[in-house]
């Protein structure tokens, strides 16, 4: 005899089976699917929208009322969305959505759908979709219907509980981290006009289309529209959180007009001080920053590490190529004691690793340092500036993969740049001394290494390199005159049979800053 009866177990299953396939009120305590019948979309959908935008003038991008754009951050931080009604909340997928409202210093407004089975189906907005700190704000959210941005979950660090790893809010940036790690610095989907005397501009993803994985994917695809007064553009995001996350990247620009100054994968990050660069004011921390340096890697696989800065004065640094293979923001020493910060937690940021896919042909990398007195700045901004930027009515299609590693990527058992420090020879007069420590290196092979080193202005007094056994690598000192410059790059390399090992270190001082 066959038994007909369901278990209470059996029951709740076939409820959450139903509902992964309903898309009638998936999510009923806040944010709500449309069940309005849904429209044919893929990602042809969005580069048809970005090509057709672009043929028409910029309009500005509708903006949240004065009433939630002037809360303080006090009180914007009191409106957050109800978890119990995030998006696949409680459904077989692994992933679930929750929301950001507008307000404070989130003006925009965008919109966001859902994709199922090659449908889309617009994301609504209800009284109780926020906590609010006030009822009038709840009410007004409803009225507005729209989104600031948006936030996705998945269990990273453990099984019984979504974490979120990605952030999509404030003009095109977004932020990622991989299992074990806290929020730090920031990618963007397009930077233009950065630092120029007109004043930079700064694209919005206007409209997010997420499709909804089935129980069984690690990974969720989103699409984005990005809008501009110089150009338009269509984003795919192929997401794979983990240990690292990364993200494989698709992108295609639609100028609309001439745009010579742009940046491809831009990354935005905050350095206030650390080794090299130490504190203009008394701090318990030894350092403060969200990454400590910038690696490339050329066409030809030579690897480069620039140590940040904290300057007196915007220094911009461009470093030239042809197809580079990677460049990233690194946050290299992964311990406490380096930091000394409770709250911050800057050992556990992540670092950034951009990798093109195919040829990204001639241009440069463009490193902006910029002045600032706090940490709640972001103050290094990097990217690659293609040769011939944007031009008008021609599209431009690129890839990259994102990756948001703890270290630095590909160098593993490879000779490395573990720490660089500054300060005067000692028993010298005003003689100043940079120190580089790499790793890994055996003691019998540093007799063997040569010490190639140049500075652009001043001179090069003397260099010598010593064994040290406690990273299990070697120590290289370099002593410099600036010799009346106001500022020079000071340049590094081993070698070894006449041939380049490990990598290439490069740094610029000022007399601003030497002698220490």
């Amino acid at each position: 005899m066959v038994d007909h009866r369901f278990s209470v177990k059996g029951l709740t299953w076939l409820l959450l089976w139903f509902l992964s396939l309903s898309w009638i009120n998936v999510v009923s305590a806040g944010a709500i699917v449309s069940n309005t019948d849904g429209k044919p979309f893929s990602h042809g959908t969005v580069v048809e929208i970005a090509k057709k935008l672009s043929q028409a003038l910029f309009v500005e991008p509708q903006k949240a009322p004065e009433a939630l754009t002037k809360i303080d951050y006090s009180t914007y931080r009191k409106i957050n969305f109800q978890q119990n009604a995030a998006i696949w909340g409680g459904t077989p997928t692994p992933f679930s959505i929750q929301l950001f409202a507008p307000g404070y210093l989130y003006k925009e407004l965008i919109d966001i759908e859902v994709i199922e089975n090659g449908q889309s189906f617009p994301v609504e907005l209800s009284e109780s979709s926020f906590r609010v700190p006030d009822e009038s704000i709840g009410k007004l959210l409803a009225k507005i219907g729209k989104y600031a941005g948006f936030r996705l979950h998945y269990p990273i660090n453990r099984n019984d509980y979504n974490d979120e790893f990605i952030v999509f809010q404030g003009a095109s940036y977004f932020r990622g981290i991989s299992k074990g790690q806290v929020y730090g610095l920031s990618a963007r989907g397009l930077a233009i006009n950065e630092a120029e005397l007109k004043g930079e501009e700064y694209p919005l993803f206007k409209s997010f289309w997420i499709e909804r994985p089935s129980k069984h994917q690690n990974t969720i695809v989103v699409h984005a529209l990005l809008d501009s007064k110089s150009a338009t553009g269509a984003y795919r995001f192929g997401i794979y959180p983990g240990a690292p996350t990364r993200m494989d990247v698709n992108v295609i620009l639609f100028p609309r007009q001439d745009v010579p100054h742009v940046g491809l994968a831009p990354l935005t990050s905050m350095f206030m001080h650390g080794e090299i660069d130490r504190s203009d004011t008394a701090d318990y921390r030894p350092a403060v920053h969200d990454s400590e340096a910038m690696l490339m890697e050329n066409g030809n696989g030579e690897k480069i590490w620039r140590p940040l800065n904290n300057p007196r004065k915007l220094q911009v640094s461009s470093f030239m190529g042809e197809n580079p293979k990677g460049f990233g923001l690194i946050q290299r020493h992964r311990q406490f004691d380096y930091y000394q910060d409770l709250e911050a937690k800057y050992h556990l940021r992540p670092s950034a690793w951009i990798e093109p896919s195919g040829a990204w042909g001639k241009g440069h990398i463009e490193l902006f340092e910029i002045p600032s007195d706090s940490e709640a700045n972001d103050n290094i901004v990097a990217y690659w500036k293609p040769e011939e930027g944007l031009k008008k009515g021609r599209p431009f299609a690129y890839s990259y993969r994102l990756t948001w590693p703890d270290n630095i990527p590909k160098t593993m058992g490879k000779m490395s740049v573990v720490r660089t420090a500054g300060g005067q020879k000692l028993f010298a007069d005003k003689k100043n001394e940079i120190v580089i420590d790499y790793s890994p290196l055996k003691a019998d092979e540093v007799n063997r290494i040569e010490i190639d080193a140049s500075i652009s202005n001043g001179a090069v007094l003397e260099t010598r390199i010593e064994s040290n056994p406690n990273i299990d690598g070697a120590r290289v000192f370099i002593t410099f005159d600036l010799k009346n410059s106001d500022v020079a790059e000071l340049r590094v390399q081993l070698r070894q049979n006449d041939k380049p090992i490990g990598m290439t270190w490069l740094y610029r001082v000022t007399s601003q800053d030497w002698p220490l």
